[in-house]
């Protein structure tokens, strides 16, 4: 058993999710090939890696991300709620995770709004991806249908996947209409037919989100090239008892 782990907000079984610290000890695992981040735009624009859209439950801050700045944003606490060990740690900008990951693996990035919660996201995060020349190193994923279109409309060479927690009929139509290369679903919507069906097409799958042993063997039993998305890259280690280490 072989599939692929990602690091669901880096290693957060461990440290703060969406954190420095949590991306850097997923890194520092030679078999994580992948980490999952989600990203918001603070109110003067800075995309910034946080999954709540409000901040009371990983910072010490109050209210919504979106109205608040990022010199504001920046100073909040985002890591005492996880442990005393982590107390300072901050809400890092997407250009600090980029600058931190890459050419080292790949990033699956969540475009994280709601309908046009965030005008300018798509662009923002786009730009820098392209500065730091990570196109193909990353997948832009979302929720929002309108937000993949986005992505694609401005540059179509970019990968996109849809995120999605069910499973209708005419899902591999969706995909295909939408041009995506990458399905992010529930890891209890996927049997061998339907991830066999979407890898035929060419599109990458990725289960969420997995952290017992029992579930990481279910999916490796469905399809090896599954990528097992994970709060617990140890146990992902444990269990899977890679042949070798490395992304591609």
């Amino acid at each position: 058993m072989n599939n692929p782990c990602v690091a669901h907000r880096g290693f957060s079984g461990k440290a703060p999710e969406n954190t420095l610290v949590a991306i850097t000890l997923a890194m520092e695992e030679p078999y994580v090939q992948w980490i999952e981040i989600d990203v918001q735009l603070s109110s003067d624009g800075v995309p910034v890696v946080i999954h709540d859209f409000t901040l009371e439950r990983t910072t010490n801050g109050r209210g919504n991300v979106r109205d608040q700045t990022w010199s504001i944003l920046k100073q909040l606490d985002a890591g005492r709620w996880k442990g005393k060990a982590f107390e300072g740690e901050r809400i890092p900008s997407l250009d600090e995770v980029l600058k931190l990951t890459c050419g080292r693996l790949h990033l699956n990035i969540e475009l994280k709004t709601m309908g046009n919660m965030y005008p300018g996201l798509e662009q923002a995060v786009m730009d820098l991806i392209t500065y730091y020349k990570m196109e193909s190193d990353v997948v832009l994923t979302s929720f929002e249908v309108e937000s993949l279109r986005k992505v694609k409309a401005i540059n179509p060479s970019f990968r996109t996947g849809l995120i999605i927690n069910r499973r209708p009929l005419d899902l591999v139509k969706q995909l295909l209409d939408l041009d995506c290369s990458y399905l992010s679903i529930g890891a209890s919507h996927l049997d061998s037919g339907l991830a066999s069906l979407l890898v035929s097409k060419g599109i990458s799958v990725m289960a969420w989100t997995i952290d017992k042993a029992m579930g990481m063997k279910r999916i490796a039993s469905i399809h090896p090239e599954i990528m097992i998305c994970t709060n617990r890259p140890d146990v992902w280690n444990k269990t899977m008892k890679p042949r070798k280490y490395f992304w591609q």
